[in-house]
């Protein structure tokens, strides 16, 4: 358990990402670490500038500091089955807790208002707490004025202005805010913030709309909860992903965004920074896909919704109808920058938001979409006769373009190549519009469809294979493995038990796979334009359980699946990758390492009867 420390600072400026837990109300989220101190928000939205940004700068950053102030040591855990997070700290004198949770009210004009709501209790004996909530506007680069009115803060910057109510005294230090208070066993202490903004009435949160509060925010988790239809044997563990994915959802759009941070290292110190609070394609496809399996059918209905109101199809673009990434309100620009002011995670720099990526040629994303509408249209609903006209752009612009290079699902960025990967789902995104057309009787130019995706098939066969490796590679005639090939099976392009795909699942095994945790490539025999290492990938892990348990392998399958678990944090949650030591690295948490789970869990499941 870690030791509280010095709450303002010293040594351990910078918590492991994994001592973090999440939550959020659709439209944003915060990130508080095992401490208690929320050291990652951004108000109003996933992709707006940080307010509490310590994660990416100890000094610059902001944070909202609460916690005991005696030695103490402290847990984590999640408020069952919600997105509610409860802190404890255990001191010789007593136990305390807070409840993080910002409320979801079906009012829009009060989501607005992005509550976030701290509810410190003193469960026993009697304790002394202190609060310090430092905010620091625009990435910590824009100033503010403060001013204090009765139990109200209000943090005021040119773009955005912050109202903290407290139930305690409160006194101001400069630019910030410090409490210091004691409570006995059975008393509560409440800080509530809130967006201030002209359109909305000023609000105090009492202890007792506080536990309102509290009590609507657990119903409305719980109930969207229960229509789950999983009943398998990693319940918990795949009701946390769901309930992870759900926060990663951005309400107003439908859009669902990769990770809801920026530039959590992919190594320390390393250049492998970026920007995930966007809505990829082919991420939020996935997840779409994940979430379907567990029967959450609003949520896919959402994305679509995401899709056809949101995104435009582009007649001209040099990279397809289709861009590969797009704001949460469906905006198109994400121009990339660094903020030379940050120094980032432990020294990380550069920090950078924006991503460039979004430029990017990657085939890949129509099979990625194409599948999920498809799985949609046969788990859901029917997909309507305007869609379906947008599906066959789509499909025809694939037929058209599929044997080009790309920069490929890894959004490399050392140049163009022939990626096995991105053949196979644009073979993909053909096979499964032509099975809609057949199911449905929809119009659709079959033999045009089926010329292209059965070319794609005999060049991945005939072009894909090593026979030098006894596997497929990365590139068309190249002897360079990748953990992409693991979608191969998983996608129906090949049989898990044809014995090339044997072949191939054994020699992955071999040289990606380290005690289940799978890389995606190797970094030194190709290149991808980055200096320095990256660890393994999670959700090449969770694709490597499915391929083992479709190829008869279910009790390798098996211990591969609960190995993986053991390197989830405290509460459940992943980041995108896994370090030498056990250790997570990259943006936190990341939706797919959690779509990846649930997929895995499910089959295994299956696999196992």
């Amino acid at each position: 358990m870690p030791e509280a420390g010095n709450l303002f600072g010293g040594d351990g400026r910078y918590p492991p990402i994994a001592e973090h837990g999440m939550i959020g109300d659709l439209r944003t989220v915060a990130l508080v670490d095992t401490k208690g101190t929320i050291d990652w928000y951004c108000s109003p939205r996933f992709d707006a500038p940080s307010v509490f940004g310590s994660i990416l700068d100890a000094d610059r950053g902001g944070s909202f500091e609460l916690g005991v102030d005696v030695p103490c040591t402290t847990k984590q855990f999640y408020f069952p089955d919600t997105n509610v997070l409860i802190t404890r700290f255990f001191a010789a004198d007593g136990v305390g807790e807070i409840q993080d949770f910002m409320p979801i009210p079906e009012d829009a004009r009060e989501a607005d208002r992005h509550r976030l709501i701290r509810r410190i209790i003193c469960v026993r004996g009697a304790l002394p707490f202190r609060a310090r909530v430092a905010p620091r506007f625009g990435y910590g680069a824009e100033p503010h004025t403060l001013r204090l009115e009765d139990d109200r803060a209000i943090f005021t910057s040119p773009s955005l202005g912050l109202a903290l109510t407290a139930t305690v005294p409160i006194e101001q230090d400069g630019q910030d805010v410090r409490a210091r208070f004691e409570l006995q066993e059975g008393e509560t202490a409440v800080f509530a913030l809130d967006r201030d903004v002209e359109s909305l009435v000023s609000r105090d949160c009492p202890i007792a709309e506080a536990e309102e509060e509290f009590t609507a925010t657990v119903a409305y988790w719980r109930r969207w909860l229960s229509g789950s239809r999983y009943r398998g044997r990693w319940r918990e563990m795949v009701h946390r992903s769901a309930l992870t994915l759900k926060l990663l959802t951005y309400a107003p759009t439908g859009g669902i965004v990769a990770a809801p941070t920026t530039s959590l290292p992919e190594r320390i110190g390393g250049e492998r920074n970026w920007d995930y609070r966007y809505v990829w394609i082919r991420d939020a496809a996935f997840c779409v896909y994940a979430l379907l399996r567990l029967g959450f059918t609003e949520e896919a209905e959402s994305f679509m919704g995401f899709l056809s109101e949101h995104v435009t199809l582009s007649d001209d673009s040099p990279t397809g109808p289709l861009q590969i990434m797009y704001r949460i309100d469906g905006g198109r620009e994400i121009p990339e920058r660094e903020l030379g002011h940050l120094e980032g995670y432990q020294g990380s720099a550069p920090v950078r938001v924006g991503n460039a990526a979004a430029d990017q040629l990657q085939l890949d994303i129509y099979g990625a979409l194409i599948d999920s509408i498809y799985l949609y249209d046969k788990w859901a609903q029917p997909i309507s006769s305007d869609r379906w006209d947008e599906l066959c752009l789509l499909v025809d612009w694939v037929c058209a373009n599929w044997d080009q290079p790309d920069e490929g699902v890894w959004e490399t960025r050392g140049g163009r190549h022939d990626y096995v990967y991105s053949r196979l789902m644009c073979w993909v995104s053909i096979e499964r519009a032509m099975r809609m057309a057949a199911r449905r009787g929809l119009p659709a130019d079959i033999p045009r469809w089926r010329h292209a995706r059965d070319e794609i098939y005999r060049q991945i066969m005939r072009r894909g294979w090593s026979p030098a490796l006894g596997a497929f590679a990365q590139h068309l005639d190249g002897d360079l493995l990748d953990a992409s090939v693991l979608m191969m099976p998983l996608a129906k392009f090949v049989s898990p038990t044809d014995p090339k795909w044997l072949s191939t699942l054994d020699t992955l095994g071999r040289v990606l796979v380290s005690d289940s945790l799978v890389y995606r490539y190797d970094i030194q025999a190709s290149p991808d334009g980055l200096t320095g290492p990256e660890g393994t990938f999670s959700i090449c892990s969770f694709w490597y359980v499915e391929a083992l348990a479709r190829a008869g392998r279910v009790e390798e399958a098996r211990l591969a699946f609960e190995k993986m678990l053991t390197y989830a944090n405290h509460v459940g949650l992943y980041a995108e990758e896994i370090g030498h030591t056990g250790e997570q690295l990259g943006n936190f948490p990341q939706a797919f390492t959690h779509l990846a789970l649930i997929s895995a869990a499910f089959n295994l499941d299956h696999a196992l009867g």
